[in-house]
């Protein structure tokens, strides 16, 4: 919680960028193209690379969430990113997360919907260990083997089938990557088109854009202005508010060209491609428009009001959880504990971690 405000981040991924976890030569180009997004820090959070990229412990991600920063809540998402040996997030790391704090993570399942039978048996699988897993991450790529391979929202034969299972399943929201390409490959599959006629073949299931502000934002305020089951995560957008917060005014004036659309934009930080504290300090404490931008285009300024919606109210009802009940049932687990013990004050970045007084 910062100033009196709870916050879900609704993207935390314990990541193995270890090279004994690589798969193929893909993943080589995909630490590359995280590595650059993840330079974009202020001063004194930022790892060296030999430091950064590293096997993420569960133990790790929790600390730099609730210890090292304001997060109440977290989403854990079980990457299925073939390109490495586990995924890149492996589904365990989730298992772990779930089991052994229940009420302080949420669970993201991930499959590849290009390995057809394969992909709903392991959704399967997944949601069985998970507990019923909230929801599920997809990526428009598919690392398997050598070849670059990819797929769209509204392919009949590829993705409604996993969207089928999903509902079948109890899921209720499908994040997907989108806007940041992952590497040298064809933009058309990060754009946004595709996911109009999902979100109308399938009313049922929330939407999540996953990096949604960093491109194509017309086209994403629109969706978001007529489909009420699409969300935006600002995953890495957050980022610019550290570096570039004029970017993120300007984003996020062009997502609520609709100002109803402030009432589906969620919390994201990406952690451990970033570390979260100092984007949701300049968000809570420093982020405003100008009255030029409120009055001339007609904008709702962020209140405190509205920067609870962003960081908690929003996902409640994208995902149907009792958030509050959650925040009442932590507040005596032991990161509350530790907390306390330390008067309130958080954890120096990265402190509680195995790259402690690393960070530059």
């Amino acid at each position: 919680m910062i100033d009196d405000l709870p916050v879900v981040d609704a993207v935390v991924h314990a990541y193995n960028w270890d090279r004994d976890n690589f798969a193929n030569a893909h993943a080589d180009i995909l630490l590359n193209v995280t590595a650059e997004v993840g330079m974009a820090s202020p001063v004194g959070y930022r790892l060296p690379r030999d430091a950064w990229a590293s096997n993420w412990k569960m133990d790790e991600i929790a600390s730099v969430s609730f210890l090292e920063s304001y997060a109440d809540l977290a989403v854990h998402h079980h990457l299925p990113i073939r390109a490495f040996k586990d995924g890149s997030c492996s589904l365990e790391k989730t298992a772990e997360a779930i089991k052994r704090w229940p009420d302080r993570f949420i669970a993201y399942a991930g499959v590849d919907p290009m390995e057809g039978k394969r992909a709903l048996e392991d959704m399967e699988r997944q949601v069985e260990l998970l507990g019923n897993p909230v929801g599920l991450k997809l990526y428009p790529n598919s690392w398997v083997g050598e070849e670059f391979r990819a797929w769209f929202m509204d392919d009949p034969e590829i993705a409604y089938p996993c969207f089928q299972k999903a509902e079948e399943l109890g899921i209720k929201v499908v994040a997907i990557h989108k806007a940041v390409p992952l590497g040298p490959v064809p933009m058309e599959h990060y754009k946004m088109d595709d996911i109009d006629r999902a979100a109308i073949e399938f009313p049922n299931l929330n939407f999540e854009v996953v990096h949604g502000g960093m491109a194509f934002l017309e086209e994403t305020a629109w969706q978001l202005a007529r489909f009420e089951n699409v969300y935006v995560n600002l995953e890495i957008t957050t980022s610019l508010l550290t570096v570039k917060p004029a970017a993120f005014a300007q984003a996020m004036a062009i997502l609520l060209a609709e100002p109803k659309s402030i009432d589906r934009i969620v919390w994201g930080t990406g952690a451990m491609a970033f570390h979260p504290r100092p984007h949701v300090e300049a968000f809570v404490r420093d982020f405003a428009f100008d009255e030029g931008m409120v009055d001339g285009l007609g904008l709702p300024q962020f209140t405190p009001e509205n920067k609870r919606k962003v960081l908690w109210d929003n996902f409640a009802r994208m995902s149907g959880l009792d958030l509050d009940g959650r925040l009442e049932r932590i507040q005596d687990d032991e990161f509350a504990a530790a907390l306390r013990e330390n008067d309130g004050r958080l954890a120096e970045p990265y402190s509680t971690t195995q790259v402690a007084g690393r960070a530059e």
